[in-house]
């Protein structure tokens, strides 16, 4: 508009002419985020109702490789109930670092312990 025909428009009025003349591209829609899960706080008052786990990795300079620590701790003494060590850590091996930790602490037919993990709730 200013090289063509010499006026000079803000961006608020150029806003109002489009608005006032139809030619305002719509809006984009919001995509809706999935709902959030809010932790609830444990009260916890004795050993084996509220686990943490929390996967841990370092490298090893002379062998040049990753290696990781998996570590299932209970909240209530801060005892490291059971733990896994390697040069990889795959689904399987927490599954069964976890079911070590549930075989060694919880009898048969008890009540099991609500697992907590730093990915959320």
């Amino acid at each position: 508009m200013r090289d063509r025909y010499g006026l000079i428009l803000n961006k608020k009025k150029s806003y109002r002419l489009c608005k006032e003349l139809g030619i305002l591209k719509k809006a984009r829609e919001r995509v809706k985020s999935h709902a959030r899960r809010v932790a609830r706080n444990h009260i916890v008052t004795s050993s084996d109702q509220l686990w943490q786990m929390d996967i841990k990795y370092g490298y090893v300079i002379g062998k040049e490789r990753f290696f990781f620590v998996l570590s299932i701790i209970d909240v209530f003494d801060r005892v490291i109930v059971q733990q896994y060590r390697g040069t990889v850590c795959e689904a399987k091996h927490v599954v069964q670092t976890l079911w070590r930790a549930i075989q060694s602490r919880v009898e048969p037919g008890g009540v099991m312990p609500v697992i907590r993990t730093d990915n959320g709730p």
